[in-house]
C-alpha cells in the first residue's frame, strides 16, 4: 500500500515508522523543510514539503496513486480542511486526526467516516484495564520518553481541581473515570474520591507525579 500522511508530527513519524516496518509506501508531507531533512536519516520514506490543505502540494503526493491521506497535524481544522481536499482530488480514504470532541459533528457532517481520535482511544483503553484491576496503576509506553499512566484519587485530593494538584509540569491530565461515566477533563475539573485519572508523563517525571498522587502511609 501506499500511504500519503500529512504532518512531521510525533504521531506522523510513529505512524510512518510503524507502515514502513509493515513493508508499506510512505509519504510525508510537512511545511517544515529542516524537520523534514532531519527525518530523511531516520525513515526510509518519501519527503514532499509543502502545505496539505493545498490541492496542488496533495496532487504531487498522490501521484499516479495513493491507497490512503492520513492526517496527522497537530490542528484539527488543518486535518479537516486537508481530508476534505484529499478526497476531492481522488483518494479513496482519508484519515484526519481530531483531538477536540465538538469537532466530531462536523466530520460527520462533512461524511469523514474514518477519524482518529487518540486522547479518547487511549483513555478508553486505560479505563478498561483499571476497570479489570482498579488497584493496579496502569503504565503504558506510548514512546520513548512519554508514558500514560492511571492513579486513583485518594480522599486527599477529593473536591479538588485537576489545576490544584501540582503535578509536574510536563504531564498532562487526559481523562477520569469514575463508575460508569468516563470523561475527558480540563484544569477546572472537580475530582472525588474513587476517580481513576488517565495521565500523560515524562518518564523522568514518574516518581514526583507518584509523590504527588499516591497517599502517604500514616
Amino acid at each position: 500500500m501506499r500511504n500519503i500522511i500529512v504532518g512531521a508530527s510525533r504521531f506522523g513519524i510513529a505512524t510512518a515508522r510503524e507502515l514502513i516496518e509493515d513493508g508499506q509506501e510512505v509519504v510525508i508531507v510537512d511545511k517544515n523543510n529542516e524537520r523534514l531533512e532531519k527525518l530523511a536519516d531516520q525513515l526510509d520514506c518519501g519527503f514532499l514539503q509543502g502545505d496539505g490543505t493545498l490541492p496542488t502540494v496533495l496532487r504531487d503526493a498522490y501521484g499516479d496513486h495513493a491507497d490512503a491521506l492520513v492526517l496527522l497535524t497537530n490542528e484539527d481544522d488543518v486535518n479537516i480542511l486537508a481530508a476534505v481536499v484529499g478526497r476531492s482530488i481522488g483518494f479513496d480514504r482519508v484519515i484526519p486526526q481530531i483531538v477536540r470532541n465538538e469537532l466530531l459533528t462536523v466530520c460527520d457532517e462533512l461524511g469523514l467516516e474514518d477519524v482518529i481520535t487518540p486522547h479518547s482511544t487511549v483513555a478508553r483503553s486505560i479505563v478498561e484495564a483499571l476497570k479489570d484491576n482498579s488497584d493496579t496503576s496502569v503504565d503504558l509506553r506510548l514512546h520513548k520518553g512519554i508514558r500514560v499512566v492511571g492513579y486513583s484519587i485518594s480522599a486527599d485530593h477529593d473536591g479538588k481541581k485537576v489545576e490544584e494538584l501540582a503535578l509536574p509540569k510536563d504531564s498532562r491530565v487526559i481523562a477520569r473515570a469514575h463508575g460508569e461515566e468516563e470523561t475527558l477533563v480540563d484544569d477546572s475539573t472537580e475530582l472525588c474520591e474513587g476517580d481513576h485519572l488517565i495521565i500523560a508523563v515524562a518518564t523522568g517525571s514518574l516518581k514526583e507525579l507518584e509523590e504527588v498522587l499516591v497517599p502517604k502511609e500514616d
